[in-house]
């Protein structure tokens, strides 16, 4: 699914009824133990919640994560602070009733959960 989504990332957001940018105040986020990315975790995970209500509502999502250069000339065109970074684009709208319907693969649980000790 990822394959067949990404050359399709800009015709996505492009034809989305919404986009959504999500901020987060960049503070130190190098080095050191992990709670320096706590706001980052928090932002990826209402990502996530938005991608869940979405969907709930019959609505389809994209997303985008932005090279250096767009998040740069993104940030400049909509005079986003320097401190601040918007780790993903968000597309939402109506699904194409046109578009292909993927299959999920099915994972193979045996050969990807470790119980105990790393195999």
């Amino acid at each position: 699914m990822f394959a067949y989504a990404v050359p399709k990332q800009y015709t996505m957001l492009k034809n989305a009824s919404v986009i959504i940018i999500p901020l987060f105040q960049e503070r130190n986020i190098s080095g050191g133990d992990f709670s320096h990315l706590n706001q980052f975790a928090t932002l990826w995970c209402s990502v996530e919640n938005i991608f869940l209500a979405a969907t709930a509502e019959g609505l389809s999502c994209s997303m985008r994560i932005p090279e250096n250069e767009e998040h740069e000339a993104v940030k400049k065109i909509l005079k986003v602070p320097a401190t601040y970074k918007m780790p993903v684009f968000i597309g939402i709208g109506h699904p194409d009733p046109s578009e292909m319907n993927l299959e999920q693969c099915e994972p193979d649980f045996d050969k990807q959960l470790h119980y105990g000790c790393w195999k």
